[in-house]
């Protein structure tokens, strides 16, 4: 649909609203919300509600923060985990509370960015399967009224903002990360983006502190994937592919998920690595034999991970735990590859230094 003519169905479903309610991705309000439609909206003189969906994904004292200086209502929710619908619900009952007298049906209309969760909102604020829902921009076809309570009706409709500029498409789930030709544009401009809001979920995330270019960062997370080609270089267009599919599912926030959170390990070893890869070590009792005083003089309770690609395999180290089996275990969730050799050591806490492939 091109951008002038989404705009006119925009502009139509606001002029039948009564009410109507903006979706925003609460990762990234800023990308997602659209100052233009909330013009239009308070031109037309209709209430607007700003929905927050994906709550789950930020934090709780950010969200509250954010809503504090909000001049236009906002409410976070998470349609996914059903968490805050029903307050969502009672603040459209709020907004609607002026029209139940002179109307016979409230309209609620809900408008946003493709992929932010219109149609999941809708399913759960009705409770039921109302309307088909699947993670494909402009799954929603058509216009329906569908019932909320006696008097109040969601209007589910293409109400999907236009986005002119292909790489904010992408950036926003509006174009699946494995059909894209050219990725590595949307993924470098999207690090930009999380570089400039929270450059700490870089970080958190990779390990990666110090880089010269968000080319540089692409590349470092393609060496930690392990998404090598042929010749030894790092497959960037591959990596740009992964980086922007863990964004557009969620998996990788500006602020991280509780699962991450409860891994409670730290990046460490990166001076380690620079010499097993400056000396092509990929025996682990070698490695033990050359750095294993320097990796026991971490031992302090506090987990520690590193890892990096050598010559096509992958070398990690874990260390900090009562049990081998759980620093393997972790580097093989944080890898997705099997270990291929392995040595433990340590005594009270253990470490465990693996190739894996």
């Amino acid at each position: 649909m091109k951008a002038r003519k989404a705009w006119r169905v925009v502009r139509e479903v606001v002029d039948e609203a009564d009410i109507v309610v903006e979706v925003v991705d609460a990762r990234d309000p800023i990308g997602t919300r659209n100052r233009k439609l909330e013009r239009l909206i308070q031109e037309e003189g209709k209430p607007l509600l700003i929905v927050m969906n994906k709550a789950d994904l930020v934090p709780k004292e950010w969200a509250e923060e954010y809503k504090r200086k909000s001049e236009i209502p906002v409410v976070f929710i998470s349609a996914r985990e059903r968490k805050g619908t029903g307050i969502l619900r009672r603040e459209i009952k709020k907004l609607a509370k002026p029209f139940l007298d002179e109307k016979e049906r409230v309209k609620v209309a809900l408008i946003g960015y493709p992929n932010v969760g219109k149609s999941t909102i809708i399913n759960t604020l009705k409770g039921r399967k109302a309307v088909k829902t699947a993670p494909i921009p402009g799954y929603t076809k058509g216009k329906q009224l569908i019932r909320l309570s006696k008097k109040i009706w969601l209007l589910d409709s293409p109400g999907v903002i236009p986005i002119d500029d292909f790489d904010e498409l992408v950036i926003r789930g509006g174009f699946p990360a494995d059909k894209i030709e050219e990725p590595v544009k949307p993924a470098v401009k999207l690090i930009g983006r999380i570089l400039e809001t929270r450059k700490e979920a870089i970080t958190e995330k990779f390990g990666i502190e110090e880089f010269e270019s968000e080319e540089d960062i692409l590349r470092r997370i393609g060496e930690r994937r392990g998404l090598i080609k042929a010749g030894g270089e790092v497959d960037i267009e591959e990596t740009a592919r992964w980086f922007l599919r863990e964004w557009q599912t969620g998996r990788f926030t500006l602020f991280g998920n509780e699962e991450e959170k409860k891994r409670d390990f730290l990046w460490d070893f990166e001076d380690i690595l620079d010499g097993i890869e400056k000396d092509l070590l990929l025996d682990p009792r070698r490695i033990l034999w050359k750095y294993g005083d320097e990796l026991r003089a971490k031992f302090d309770g506090q987990k520690r991970v590193g890892i990096r690609e050598i010559e096509g395999f992958t070398v990690g180290i874990a260390t900090g735990f009562k049990k081998c089996d759980g620093g393997i275990k972790l580097l093989e969730e944080l890898t997705g590859k099997h270990v291929l050799a392995s040595e433990c050591f340590g005594k009270k806490w253990k470490g465990v230094v693996a190739v894996m492939e």
